[in-house]
């Protein structure tokens, strides 16, 4: 099948791009066919310019495999999920992400479909929004992931410094915040193999740090700890696996689980259009971008649905150290189930491995950013200037107008930390449902473009009979109302504010 599809498809470098057969369009679409075909040439010149430089295909099998296991895997999973548990209890939280792993799991099968068939240079979500879809789409959704991935490089230092906190240091949070900064930047000034390598290296820890954490919590369960408390479900008992939120009896339940459906997005954000983006600079992208969407269903079983379990488990819901009472959301639910057990020393270790993945996060999302901007540039939606390329395949400028975000993290030295937190997670879930709802669209469209072509389902690098194409209505419908209902909590009086409002709403 591979090489009947290696024959079917362009060529990576081919620069002619074929119109429909004329016995497939009608004459009243004529026009429409002869505008969207100039408009792809235009693309096609753009992309295909070898006048300058562009991206190198550097990222080996391994790093894409391994990215995609555990590339945005940040402290949104290890510290914010405290929060989420203390919002709605284990079962809220454990049901919440059922759901959104479902619903992500949607958006990965139909983006990879669009990816795996065209892994051009500059691939990203909103070059194939511009491609499928309309010019619009595609330069509303390239400054919506420019803007929000940069702003999400200073939220995830922002809460490595709140988890450096947790030790009490001396020394001023503005000194580990530049230390960071200067790591994640100058990697992403390399060349994409140096990041692929580090990438590989930092998603390796991240994956075996959280298989131990399992195998800690399966301990813990039994009894195996140094008390020999075996913990089983008591915390589901007690405090209870539901909890209530501003309002009493059910209704507080009900709130308490929209809630906690909204916090439980965060974790999810922006991780699968980073198999999409890292397609562009992927050696043999039809066969390894498949294989890494595949194995992209075992991380959601195994380490977003598993991490909420074991921390049901370990920490009890009402515990104040989850909030604002103890180290702030520099302590995670992880790191004070493990104190609670009578555990010495390993709270540490793991809060120095949620850093590595703060740490490892921000260079993702610093890449990704960066790759956004450089789309734009490449489809035309933004200033040439930020096309050019290093002859090792650094969109140089592009790094360097996106690395400007970083400085955001600054924020955290003169505002209470867990207010940042908070206000990053709002500004980024709005942002990342609305990219949910246009992959959906963009897929959907591509799907609808095959059809016109007479392209089958055997003729694709990856296809998905079991989800597609009704996982992308699923998951436009559930993210269009999880868009809407983001911050429904600031209507209530207590909780108003012009400002909340705004941060909830204004994507």
């Amino acid at each position: 099948m591979a090489g009947n599809i290696e024959h079917s498809l362009p060529a990576y470098g081919e620069k002619t791009i074929h119109a429909p057969d004329e016995k497939t369009i009608g004459a009243a679409d004529q026009g429409r066919r002869e505008s969207s075909v100039g408009s792809a040439e235009i693309l096609a010149g753009e992309m295909y310019d070898e006048r300058v430089d562009s991206t190198k295909r550097g990222l080996k099998s391994r790093h894409a495999q391994m990215i995609a296991l555990g590339g945005t895997i940040g402290t949104g999973l290890f510290v914010g999920s405290g929060q989420t548990l203390a919002r709605g209890g284990p079962a809220f939280i454990l049901g919440c992400y059922l759901f959104m792993s479902f619903l992500v799991w949607c958006v990965v099968t139909g983006i990879t479909e669009v990816a795996a068939w065209l892994p051009t240079k500059g691939c990203s979500m909103n070059l194939f929004g511009y491609r499928y879809v309309s010019r619009s789409l595609g330069f509303a959704m390239g400054w919506l992931y420019w803007y929000s991935l940069g702003i999400l490089v200073p939220y995830e230092i922002t809460a490595a410094g709140l988890v450096i906190d947790y030790w009490k240091t001396d020394v001023n949070i503005a000194v580990w915040i530049s230390i960071m900064l200067v790591v994640i930047v100058g990697l992403n000034a390399l060349p994409v193999r140096f990041y692929g390598e580090t990438e590989f290296w930092f998603a390796s820890l991240k994956v075996f740090m959280m298989i131990g954490l399992l195998l800690l919590s399966f301990i813990l369960f039994w009894g195996g700890g140094p008390s020999k408390d075996r913990l089983g479900f008591r915390f589901w008992e007690r405090p209870g696996a539901a909890n209530t939120y501003l309002e009493t009896g059910n209704t507080g339940r009900f709130v308490a689980l929209l809630s906690t459906l909204v916090l439980s997005a965060f974790p999810f954000t922006f991780a699968p259009e980073l198999l999409v983006c890292t397609g562009g600079e992927m050696e043999s992208p039809r066969r390894n971008l498949p294989t890494a969407a595949r194995r992209y269903f075992y991380r959601l079983i195994f380490f977003y649905i598993g991490c909420v379990l074991a921390i049901g488990i370990l920490c009890p819901s009402n515990d104040s150290a989850l909030t604002d009472g103890g180290a702030g959301a520099g302590s995670s639910a992880f790191v004070i189930g493990i104190k609670n057990a009578g555990i010495h020393g390993l709270d540490s270790v793991i809060n120095a491995g949620i850093i590595i993945s703060a740490w490892s996060s921000g260079n993702s999302f610093l890449y990704l950013s960066s790759r956004s901007l450089y789309s734009l540039a490449v489809t035309g939606n933004a200033p040439k200037f930020f096309k050019a390329c290093t002859k090792s395949g650094i969109p140089y400028r592009a790094v360097a107008a996106s690395s400007l975000f970083t400085l955001l993290a600054y924020l955290n030295c003169a505002n209470s930390g867990s207010v940042v937190f908070n206000w990053f997670v709002n500004l980024t879930n709005t942002s990342g449902f609305i990219s949910w709802i246009c992959c959906g669209i963009v897929s959907l469209r591509f799907m609808k473009a095959c059809q016109a072509q007479g392209i089958t389902s055997d003729m694709m690098p990856y296809h998905n009979k079991w989800f597609q194409p009704w996982g992308s209505w699923v998951a436009i419908v559930g993210f269009v109302f999880l868009t809407l209902v983001n911050g429904f909590t600031v209507f209530w009086p207590e909780n108003w504010s012009v400002s909340s409002f705004m941060t909830a709403y204004v994507g």
